[in-house]
């Protein structure tokens, strides 16, 4: 599966409206880890709305982190995991759910939706998947 195809099924998870971002992501990586879609699934269950819907770190990012974790098998995570915080940051604006959703001109800043697909694209870039 191309990295293309990984963030489009993410999209199309989330817009299924039974995964959440952290969900979506975690589940559309899920061969990058020795853990089955619904062990992931489950995992990240509590990660939507911005990590248990305080707002706070967006789910899709968390969702990404978590998998780097798994690949990395904890060697080098935490530098990976801040060069995917930084380049989601660039790529959507900021961390924080709160201000993704943030609306100005009629639209929220990044929509679930573009978070969850930058999440992926981002992982797979900065982890080398083609």
């Amino acid at each position: 599966m191309t990295l293309n195809e990984r963030a489009n099924k993410a999209v199309e998870l989330k817009t299924s409206g039974k995964f959440n971002c952290a969900q979506s992501v975690a589940v559309a990586l899920a061969d990058e880890t020795s853990l089955t879609e619904e062990q992931l699934q489950q995992l990240t269950a509590g990660f939507c709305a911005g990590m248990g819907n305080l707002e706070a770190t967006c789910g899709a990012l968390i969702g990404a982190g978590m998998i780097t974790g798994l690949k990395t098998q904890g060697q080098g995570t935490l530098g990976k995991t801040k060069q995917i915080q930084e380049e989601f940051a660039r790529r959507c604006g900021a961390l924080r759910c709160k201000d993704l959703k943030t609306v100005t001109d009629g639209k929220p800043l990044c929509p679930c939706e573009e978070c969850v697909r930058n999440a992926v694209m981002v992982y797979g870039e900065i982890m080398g998947l083609e």
